[in-house]
């Protein structure tokens, strides 16, 4: 009886079309304006839940997008990627976490498109703070891409729904190699 109750409640739950929460939304307010992104916290786990306890902690505030990747500024890199990079606020590193897992695209499905969210990394289970949001797909940020010479790629782990107008504003500043002259502040970053 409890199992046709269950698969009753199920059958009624695809029937209206409701499906289960596998996002959570998040809104980055910065001096640039709002960028708003789905946290995939079902495919990427352990990556989303590392940048939400950084959110849920209040560290991304204060925080800036600093880095900026764009086709003029890679010359001497073979394999070019558009991205911007942000990360915590650096006056409370002592309350950073460890290090987490790389979750590698082969194994959640999250791909490097236009406006995804991913984890900045040096080596494999290196990510703890900074993020980063490609413009325009970045399949050599995936797994198996060379971007990264491990060939292991990047931990994709949500994506922008709106705001990639934000983005690219950001992208455009004025920069030193890659290190934007102004960095863009992120007041704050809250879960909706």
């Amino acid at each position: 009886m409890k199992r046709l109750f269950i698969l009753t409640v199920f059958g009624a739950v695809l029937a209206t079309g409701c499906e289960p929460e596998t996002t959570v939304p998040v809104t980055i307010y910065t001096t640039s304006g709002e960028i708003d992104v789905a946290i995939d916290s079902v495919a990427a786990p352990i990556t989303s839940a590392n940048f939400l306890r950084y959110v849920r902690q209040g560290l991304y505030d204060g925080g800036s997008f600093f880095r900026v990747v764009r086709m003029d500024n890679q010359p001497t890199d073979s394999i070019r990627i558009e991205v911007i990079q942000g990360g915590a606020n650096r006056d409370l590193e002592d309350r950073f976490f460890n290090p987490i897992e790389l979750e590698r695209t082969t194994d959640t499905g999250l791909m490097h498109f236009d406006g995804t969210i991913s984890m900045a990394r040096g080596g494999p289970n290196t990510a703890t703070d900074s993020f980063f949001f490609t413009i325009g797909d970045q399949h050599a940020l995936d797994f198996g891409g060379m971007r990264n010479p491990d060939g292991q790629g990047f931990a994709a782990f949500g994506r922008v729904t709106a705001g990639m107008d934000v983005v690219r504003v950001i992208q455009s500043g004025e920069v030193n190699a890659q290190i934007l002259v102004n960095p863009v502040r992120i007041d704050s970053v809250r879960v909706n």
